[in-house]
This record gives structure tokens, sequence and C-alpha cells, in this order.
């Protein structure tokens, strides 16, 4: 969940930076992470390897010290990723493929750090992965493992506003402290870090922690799941890259995938205006979060340095003019 990267944001880590020699991994860096406080962290500088399960050619997956082969492979984050990668890969094999003459082949990825949430519980890791082709052509393969979230669109309107109309309709929005963006005060759509269960039990249960609000799972709307559901292709559906029905905030160096959700309520005039402001969060777990509440049509400004809102916005607009929410 959210708090959990909140609270590796609370407790920061100082990063050594370094290019790499190989041309290989220009567009990569060698980090040697310095842990403080509570996130334990490592680098692989003699660790253990081991050669991954169907891989073609053999790929050599390199690991730190306090990583084990299994505790990896059973990390969400990396057993999606390295699926959706290999599968990805393997559609070169069709003739009509854009790299079918010359395929890019995964070779080895080296684990270079480790955040632990707890002392078993896998947080973040930062991969160099090594993909190239006979030829010498690369890919660049660095990659922040942090695995999927979901974002949640919450849209009040005051129950004495017409129905069916999208008059004095409102959007809740959080602010809190991002310090990877260097900020205390980011307003952003509510959001949450994915953990076991479903899509939209994780938002339900995101929403009440952030909002305080209780939302019944099935009032959610996947918005991401109708939009990119009903894409035509001129492939199979066999043939394609299997990816999530979610947006990619940052795929040039982190695999996290966000499905967006739509929640809607009418409610009391007075109830409305008590969200404004309120102080939520899990103050244990280091979230200190203030609502705030904007109007619909203002949201494309109010949230315009958060990939989710922008995103959700989007969807939100698109299914309305289809008819499909």
């Amino acid at each position: 969940m959210l708090h959990r990267l909140r609270l590796s944001a609370l407790h920061p880590t100082i990063l050594t930076i370094t290019k790499p020699a190989s041309p290989i991994l220009r567009a990569g860096y060698s980090v040697q992470k310095m842990p403080s406080n509570n996130i334990s962290s490592s680098s692989s500088t003699s660790g253990t390897s081991f050669i991954l399960q169907n891989s073609e050619p053999e790929c050599k997956v390199l690991l730190p010290q306090n990583l084990a082969q299994d505790q990896l492979l059973n990390f969400p984050a990396f057993k999606n990723w390295i699926s959706t990668l290999q599968h990805s890969l393997s559609l070169q094999k069709q003739e009509s493929h854009a790299f079918h003459k010359d395929p890019y082949k995964l070779r080895k990825v080296d684990i270079q750090a480790v955040d632990w949430f707890t002392k078993t519980k896998l947080g973040f890791v930062k991969i160099q992965a090594e993909v190239t082709t006979d030829r010498g052509d690369w890919l660049p393969g660095a990659v922040f493992l942090r695995g999927g979230s979901v974002g949640m669109l919450i849209v009040l309107q005051p129950n004495t506003a017409p129905p069916n109309t999208e008059q004095d309709k409102h959007v809740l929005l959080t602010i809190q402290p991002r310090i990877a963006a260097g900020s205390l005060a980011l307003a952003e759509l509510p959001a949450g870090m994915l953990d076991d269960g479903t899509f939209a039990g994780k938002a339900a249960e995101e929403i009440r922690e952030e909002t305080g609000l209780t939302v019944p799972e099935n009032e959610l709307i996947n918005m991401s799941d109708i939009a990119l559901s009903n894409m035509s292709s001129s492939t199979s559906p066999s043939d394609e890259e299997k990816l999530q029905n979610a947006v990619y905030p940052s795929p040039g160096a982190c695999d996290e995938f966000i499905p967006l959700f739509l929640y809607q309520k009418r409610i009391d005039p007075k109830e409305l205006e008590d969200l404004s402001g309120k102080l939520t969060g899990l103050r244990h777990e280091g979230e200190k979060i203030t609502l705030k509440l904007v109007k619909l049509e203002d949201l494309w400004k109010e949230g315009g340095r958060d990939a989710k809102a922008l995103a959700a916005l989007t969807l939100y607009e698109g299914l309305r003019r289809e008819g499909k929410i």
C-alpha cells in the first residue's frame, strides 16, 4: 500500500551513483545504497546467482547478499515483470514482429539494491536488465520494481443538485508529503499500493484509510478495465503483449501500473463541506494527509501535477462521452 511508500519516503537513504562503463548499460546507473533508520537495503556486490527458468538463452540472475532466490521469485512485482517481459520477447518469433529478424534477448538480470518493509516483507527492488540482440543492439534496462497500485477518482455531488447531471460535482484530492517529488504538500488522487486481494477491494480499503469514507466494493467502477478491455486489435489476443489494464505512469524506468477506479456519490451538502480540510491517514505508518475538494471542471489544473488525476479525468470524460458510465 502507499503508506509503505510514504514510510520509506520519510526515512531516506543516501545514494552513491556512478555511471557504468559497459556500453550495454549506458542508460542505467550502478546504485549503492547506504540505509538509514528503518529501511533495510543492500547492493549486489558479493551475493549468489542462478539461471532464470524458461530463459532462452540462459539468463543469469545476480543476487545481493541479503536476498535469496526464493524471496525474489516470490516477490509479486518481479513475478509479474519477468513473465510479462518474457512473453513480449517471445512474440518476436512471429514474422510480422518488428524485431523478428534480429530479436532482443534477456541475457542477465542484476539485482542492484533491495528495500525491505519488514524483515520478511520485500518492498522495492532496483535491477539492471541486459537486453541485447545477437548483433549487439541494446535496450535501456534500468528498472525500479515496486509493483502495482490503485487510484481512485471520487466524485461527490450534493443531493440538492439535479440528479443525472454534472452540476456541482466535486473531486476529493489528498494533500500529503511526497519526498520523492521534493514536496510536503502534493495534491493527488487517493491511491495505494497493491498487496493481496482484488483491485476493487484494495481501492475500497485505501478510500477508507485516506478519506474516512466507507465504500462498498461493488460500487466501484474500474474505468481502466472498461476502456482497455474493448480495444480493437489487428492481431489475435494470444499474439498481444500481456500488459495490465492500467496506466503506466513511468514506464521508462518503473514497472508500476495503476488501474483507475471511479466512485460517485450524492451526499448532504454539510457532509461535503466537512470533508474539505479533514486530516486523515494512518499516522503510525507515516501518513499525514489533508483532504481537499475541488470542482470536477477544475481537476485538470488542481491535479495537474498528478498523472493519476489527469489520466482518471481523461477516462471519465471519454467513458461518459461513449455512454459507458
